[in-house]
């Protein structure tokens, strides 16, 4: 199991009141709505390995060279050396090396590669495991890496982590007309506001699953671009050929790295905690104990 420990975290900042606080008055509630989501899954899904995969990176330069909007808006400062900082929660941000020093102690595998986001280090992992893999995240960028033939799908939360869409190829081909690898082409076509990608003006989801269904694939559509007896319409010829530049470099910025340098690190899911004095401090400190409690049960079990 490979969870987006990012967007969870984000989803339990919403989905639990900030006033869910520590001793101190310190809002912990994105802390508390994590430690109880990963209680529930190993809970209802027993995986036998799990990784909290992270952010190293959330806005890599590399994606940025290639196009320059990506995320853009996100940015809350820019830094000449290191990653950009991302426009956070003022009481979120404090919670998230919280979250780091929590995982780290209960002995739950937490990976983050410098010039990486999690969706990449996500796509290392699954492609490089030997059995089924549930990658759980709010993102449906992580819909290219579903795969039947090697057992990879996807555990998008609908309501909290209680409710799961199991997303597999059946699903996305009734959804959106194609595979996992097809989301990629899908997706840039259509554009992301919310990841700054512009996509083809005047495509959306619809036309841009038709015309994958009717070329095959991105090259398909733009061999058609230049064969007039294709039979784009005159609207969509024009546009795709104007995008030419956008559509040569985006499958690199939209397709999740599948070559990360990892670290070594044990992804077996912990029966105990690896620092039982750290978890009881940790608790103590930020007022975690009736999460951790549950975790810990459920990780006995």
């Amino acid at each position: 199991m490979l969870l987006d420990t990012a967007s969870l975290y984000f989803r339990a900042y919403f989905g639990v009141p900030d006033s869910v606080r520590a001793p101190d008055g310190t809002p912990v509630n994105a802390v508390r709505g994590l430690l109880d989501f990963i209680a529930r899954l190993v809970q209802d899904h027993r995986p036998d390995e799990l990784v909290a995969c992270m952010d190293a990176d959330w806005r890599p330069q590399w994606r940025v060279d290639l196009i320059p909007s990506y995320k853009a808006h996100r940015v809350a400062e820019e830094h000449a050396e290191g990653p950009d900082e991302e426009e956070t929660p003022d009481t979120l941000a404090p919670q998230v090396p919280v979250i780091e020093a929590v995982l780290d102690a209960l002995g739950i595998a937490r990976v983050g590669v410098a010039g990486y986001e999690a969706d990449d280090v996500i796509g290392t992992l699954a492609g490089r495991a030997t059995g089924p893999v549930d990658i759980v995240t709010g993102d449906r960028d992580l819909y290219q890496l579903v795969d039947d033939a090697r057992g990879v799908r996807v555990l998008y939360p609908l309501k909290g982590v209680g409710t799961l869409q199991l997303t597999d190829e059946a699903l996305l081909r009734e959804k959106y007309g194609v595979d996992g690898p097809g989301y990629v082409d899908l997706a840039l076509l259509r554009g992301d506001p919310s990841d700054g990608l512009p996509g083809v003006p005047g495509i959306g989801e619809k036309t841009a699953a038709k015309l994958l269904d009717s070329f095959g694939d991105l090259a398909g559509i733009m061999a058609a671009v230049d064969d007039p007896r294709s039979k784009l319409t005159p609207s969509q010829r024009k546009r795709l050929d104007e995008a030419r530049d956008y559509v040569a470099v985006a499958p690199k910025v939209v397709r999740v790295a599948g070559d990360v340098p990892l670290p070594e690190f044990d992804p077996a899911l912990p029966s105990a905690p690896r620092d039982p004095a750290m978890v009881d401090a940790l608790a103590a400190r930020w007022g975690l104990g009736g999460a951790l409690r549950r975790l810990l049960v459920t990780l006995e079990g």
